[in-house]
């Protein structure tokens, strides 16, 4: 069942040793979605690095990064393990770099440290550099922790239903495309009594008619009906006078079925749009 939702993109931020976490926190989202997306209609849409950016020449890596990651997204989850991240020009990471963007841009940040045993090959510079980022950043926050991917997921799914509830989203709305006009013609008949004969049985006849509706998202201006052919068996009960049909509206047509005509039952239907002169036909009997 189709569903209006409002979409919001998930940008999953960290250095290139917490794959697991970043798989994790993805995890999560679908989980998320899976649960919600319809009865909280709000779809979160994850993004990372690695699978969603377009490659494209023109600038610094980590500046397309922030452009088509950062600047796009709507909340940010950074992710830390025993690395801070390789320098940009900007920063010392590009991990921190996405975060201060975000920070900035009055982005919903959150930010997990992983307290797992540390790998036997761990880089001594980058750690303690991340350590030194941790005692700053902790000055202007809270801080989480985790220690496998089952609580990254945990804390994610508590992050989000905070964020859902405070972002103020309102009710999506499903913004319909212009249709123009869009007529459909529907033939259709009625046996009625017509009189009576002398012994009181009913004596019956059959009235035609035609369902006109204009099914598009525009009214039709300077509506003509008028029959096809040469040698017509479809009369209609009009006078031909233009007239409106406006969106959404049906209009009833009598029309008379006469014998010898030997051309198919066709409708034309003219009528202006945005000033431009249009008709289509319909075949009707």
């Amino acid at each position: 069942m189709a569903y209006s939702a409002n979409v919001l993109r998930v940008m999953i931020a960290s250095p290139s040793d917490t794959i697991e976490a970043r798989d994790a926190v993805e995890t999560a989202i679908h989980g998320w979605n899976g649960a919600n997306a319809q009865t909280k209609q709000t779809i979160l849409q994850s993004w990372r690095w690695e699978t969603s950016s377009v490659p494209i020449l023109g600038g610094h890596p980590q500046s397309l990064i922030n452009s088509q990651g950062v600047d796009e997204s709507d909340i940010v989850f950074a992710l830390f393990g025993s690395r801070l991240g390789s320098p940009t020009p900007d920063a010392v990471s590009g991990t921190v770099e996405e975060i201060e963007r975000a920070i900035e841009q009055g982005k919903p940040v959150h930010l997990y440290f992983s307290t797992a045993q540390l790998p036997n090959d761990v880089d001594t510079a980058q750690l303690d550099g991340l350590r030194a980022f941790k005692s700053e950043i902790s000055k202007r926050g809270l801080l989480g922790e985790f220690s496998n991917a089952s609580q990254l997921e945990y804390e994610v799914w508590k992050a989000i239903e905070y964020d859902i509830a405070n972002l103020s989203l309102g009710v999506p709305v499903l913004k319909a495309a212009d249709r123009g006009v869009r007529f459909s013609v529907q033939p259709r008949q009625e046996r009625e009594i017509r009189s009576y004969d002398r012994k009181g049985k009913p004596r019956y006849s059959t009235r035609h008619w035609l369902e006109i509706t204009n099914d598009g998202g525009q009214d039709a201006e300077e509506v003509v009906f008028e029959p096809v052919g040469e040698r017509i068996s479809l009369h209609l009960a009009t006078d031909g006078t233009p007239t409106t049909v406006h969106a959404g509206q049906t209009r009833l047509l009598n029309v008379v079925h006469s014998m010898g005509g030997g051309d198919p039952n066709i409708l034309r239907i003219r009528w202006k749009e945005n000033g431009e002169n249009k008709d289509r036909d319909f075949h009707v009997g």
